[in-house]
Parts: C-alpha cells; sequence; structure tokens
C-alpha cells in the first residue's frame, strides 16, 4: 500500500463500523465476510480530516477506474449500501469488491474473485467527487488530480 495502511476519512470510518456492527442486514456471508476483513484492518488505517485526504486515495462516492492483466479495465463508483446500482457502475462500500479498494490509492494493487479464480486488479485512477475536499480552491484541485 501506498500510504502503508489504509486511508479513511473520519466520518466514513465511522460508518463502516457502524455497517459491520449492524450486519444483521447483510444476508450474504461473502459480503459479511469482507466487511469483517475490512474492520480487522481498520485499527491501523490512517483516519483523516475530508480536507486532508490525499486525491489518490478511494473514498465514498469516489470514481475508481482498475486494469488487469489481460487487458481488463473497469470503472466505477463506490457508494452507500442504498445507492448501490449495477447497471450504473454503482458498487456498494459493503460488497466484496467496494470493501477490498476503500481507503486504498492510485497503484495499489488487490486480488478479487472466488478462491482458485482469483484476478489481480490495479487502481489505476481515482476520480474525487466535487464536494471532496471542500476547503482547497478548484486550482489546487486541479492541480493534484493532475499529478496522480
Amino acid at each position: 500500500m501506498k500510504y502503508g495502511s489504509l486511508v479513511f476519512e473520519e466520518s466514513e470510518f465511522l460508518m463502516i463500523k457502524k455497517y459491520h456492527e449492524n450486519n444483521v442486514s447483510i444476508e450474504d456471508y461473502a459480503h459479511k465476510n469482507v466487511l469483517e476483513m475490512l474492520c480487522q484492518n481498520m485499527p491501523g488505517a490512517l483516519c483523516l480530516n475530508t480536507e486532508d485526504i490525499p486525491y489518490d486515495i478511494i473514498t465514498l462516492n469516489a470514481v475508481i477506474e482498475v486494469s488487469g492483466a489481460s487487458g481488463i479495465r473497469q470503472t466505477f463508483q463506490i457508494v452507500a449500501p442504498n445507492k448501490e446500482n449495477i447497471e450504473q457502475n454503482r458498487i456498494s462500500v459493503i460488497s466484496s469488491l467496494g470493501a477490498l479498494v476503500i481507503g486504498r490509492s492510485v497503484g495499489d494493487t488487490i486480488s478479487y474473485g472466488l478462491p482458485g479464480d482469483l484476478i489481480t486488479l490495479k487502481i489505476t485512477k481515482v476520480y474525487q467527487p466535487n464536494s471532496a475536499n471542500g476547503k482547497t480552491t478548484e486550482k489546487i484541485k486541479t492541480r493534484k488530480e493532475k499529478m496522480y
């Protein structure tokens, strides 16, 4: 990992912990297990204010592009569970893929899929939502986005 650990915005960190504590609504054990693995990694995570989150970190509502060795390239958005919409490439933060990428950054790799059928994906781009890092100016946002 580029930053040595996962990086979260404070409110998102608390939201994910809340989802984990209230996981009675998660019927799919694969999602529950991924969320538990994510929560095991959270004690060592960096927890920052919104304005301090680097622009290459995957946060809630960020649009992410990943690529694989086989030439696969996919773009999707990480959203809250109630806003998930597969047809619109909106992936829940508590889905297997969402939990694997949240808090990671450009250049990080993940292994995704079922045991015996895992693929390695590299995070190639992260587009932060317009509301992210609201205390920065447009000029700084543009300069930072171009750096990654």
